[in-house]
C-alpha cells in the first residue's frame, strides 16, 4: 500500500466522496474538488442494493445505513389498471442470504452524508469548476475556473452526465434522447405505512410508462421516480421543475392508488428530466486521468443502478491504486478490466428494461406477465426484474480477482 500517492477528485458527488473515503481508509492522499458551495445532494430516493451495501459496510458505513436506510418487504410488480401482482419477490427476509447484504432504500441526501462525514476539510474545496485536465509526464493537473491548477499523481474524474474531464479526454459526444421523461417527488408520510403505498419497492408497469414507489427515510417520504415515453424534449436535469398537475395528467387513468399518492405531490419538490442514453465506452483512461461514476457510465435509471455503480467504482479503484502502489497504470488497467464489463452490461440491460416495462399492446402485456409468473413460480426468490447477477456482485474481492489475473499473466 502507498502513502505517497496524490489523486485529485473533480466532482464531490456520491461517487466521488465514495472515492474518497476509500482511498482515505487506505492511506492514500486525496482531494476533493466541487463547484457547489457545500456537500449536499439534491434529488429523491436511491435503492442501496445489496452490492452497493456491501461496499459502504467495507466503508465503515453498516450501522450508519442502517439508520438512515428502508428495508422494504419486497419487490413487486403491479399492472398500472388494475394493481393486479404480476410478480412478488421477498426482499427483507431472504437478501442477507442470497446476497449477502440487505437491500435498503434511502435519500439520496443522506446517503452522501454518510459518505463524506469524516473527509477532512483540508482536503475539499468548494467553488471551484473544472475547465481543463492535462496530462503530463509525471501526472496530471486539472485547471478551475479561477485560474488555479492542482497537479497529481492521477486526476479522477467523478463530475458526472456533463463531465468536463470526459470531454477533455475524448471530445465532446452527444446523447441520443430516448424519448423517456422522468419525474421525480417525495411525499411525505403522516401515518406510516400509507394505505395506498404498500412498504416494498413496487413496480407499476403501464404502456409506455411505468411508475416505481419505496419508502425512504425510514418510511417517514415516499419516493416516486415516474416515467413517460414523450417526443417532447426535456433537459437532461435533475432540477428541471415540474407540477402535480402535470404529473397527474401524465397518468390520467391509471390505479387509483396512483392518483391518490400523485395528489399529495408538492408541486414546488416536483421535477423532471429528460432521459438521454450514451453507449458503453471503450475506455475510460488516458495517461493518469480516467473517469467514475456517470462521468463514464452514465446510465438509464431502470435497473436503479446509478448511485450503486459509482459507490463499486470508488471502492475498486481504491483498492487497484492500493494494489499496485506507486504503478498508476497498473492500477488503472486494472480498475479497467474490473469495472468496464459490469458497467456496460448494467447499462446495456437497463436499456432494456426501458423497452419491457412499457410494453403497449395486450398482447404484448400479457406474454411479458406470464413470463414474469413462470419465473417467480420457478424460483420464489428471483428478482422480478432479472437483477440477481447484479445483487450477486461484491466488490470487496476485487483484490482477489486482481493476484488471480496477474497470476495468469
Amino acid at each position: 500500500m502507498s502513502k505517497t500517492l496524490k489523486i485529485g477528485i473533480v466532482g464531490a458527488g456520491i461517487g466521488g466522496v465514495a472515492l474518497a473515503r476509500a482511498l482515505r481508509l487506505r492511506g492514500i492522499d486525496a482531494h476533493l474538488f466541487e463547484r457547489a458551495s457545500a456537500f449536499g445532494e439534491i434529488g429523491a430516493g436511491v435503492q442501496i442494493t445489496p452490492n452497493a451495501a456491501k461496499v459502504l459496510g467495507a466503508l465503515g458505513l453498516a450501522e450508519a445505513l442502517d439508520r438512515v436506510g428502508f428495508l422494504p418487504e419486497a419487490m413487486v410488480g403491479r399492472n398500472w389498471d388494475t394493481a393486479r401482482e404480476l410478480f412478488r419477490t421477498p426482499l427483507k427476509e431472504v437478501c442477507p442470504r442470497l446476497f449477502g447484504a440487505d437491500f435498503y432504500h434511502v435519500h439520496r441526501a443522506d446517503v452522501h452524508a454518510i459518505l463524506c462525514a469524516d473527509i477532512p476539510a483540508d482536503r475539499v474545496r468548494f467553488n471551484v469548476q473544472c475547465v481543463g485536465v492535462e496530462r503530463t509526464a509525471s501526472g496530471a493537473t486539472a485547471r478551475f475556473s479561477d485560474g488555479t491548477t492542482f497537479e497529481a499523481d492521477l486526476i479522477v474524474g467523478a463530475d458526472g452526465i456533463h463531465s468536463v474531464v470526459r470531454e477533455a479526454l475524448w471530445g465532446r459526444s452527444n446523447a441520443s434522447f430516448t424519448g423517456h421523461i422522468c419525474w421525480r417527488a417525495l411525499v411525505p408520510v403522516d401515518v406510516h405505512p400509507l394505505p395506498f403505498v404498500s412498504p416494498d419497492a413496487s413496480f407499476w408497469m403501464g404502456p409506455k410508462a411505468h411508475v416505481v414507489t419505496y419508502y425512504v427515510k425510514g418510511g417517514a417520504a415516499v419516493n416516486i421516480v415516474a416515467v413517460n415515453e414523450s417526443a417532447d424534449w426535456v433537459a437532461e436535469s435533475w432540477t428541471e421543475p415540474s407540477t402535480r398537475e402535470e404529473l397527474l395528467a401524465a397518468y390520467q387513468g391509471w390505479h387509483p392508488d396512483i392518483v391518490s399518492l400523485f395528489e399529495r405531490v408538492d408541486s414546488s419538490q416536483t421535477f423532471k428530466w429528460g432521459l438521454f442514453d450514451r453507449d458503453p465506452m471503450a475506455q475510460w483512461s488516458q495517461g493518469r486521468v480516467t473517469l467514475l461514476g456517470d462521468a463514464a457510465h452514465p446510465m438509464l435509471p431502470f435497473l436503479s443502478q446509478g448511485a450503486a455503480m459509482a459507490i463499486e467504482d470508488g471502492y475498486v479503484l481504491a483498492a487497484a491504486l492500493a494494489h499496485h502502489g506507486s504503478d498508476v497504470q497498473a492500477a488503472l488497467r486494472a480498475y479497467e478490466a474490473e469495472r468496464r464489463p459490469r458497467t456496460a452490461r448494467v447499462q446495456l440491460e437497463a436499456r432494456e428494461r426501458g423497452r419491457t416495462y412499457h410494453l403497449s399492446t395486450p398482447e404484448e402485456q400479457r406474454q411479458r406477465d406470464l413470463e414474469m409468473q413462470r419465473q417467480q413460480a420457478h424460483n420464489p426468490n428471483a428478482v422480478g426484474i432479472k437483477a440477481e447477477w447484479v445483487y450477486e456482485y461484491d466488490a470487496t474481492r476485487c483484490t482477489e480477482r486482481f493476484d488471480a489475473e496477474a497470476a495468469l499473466a
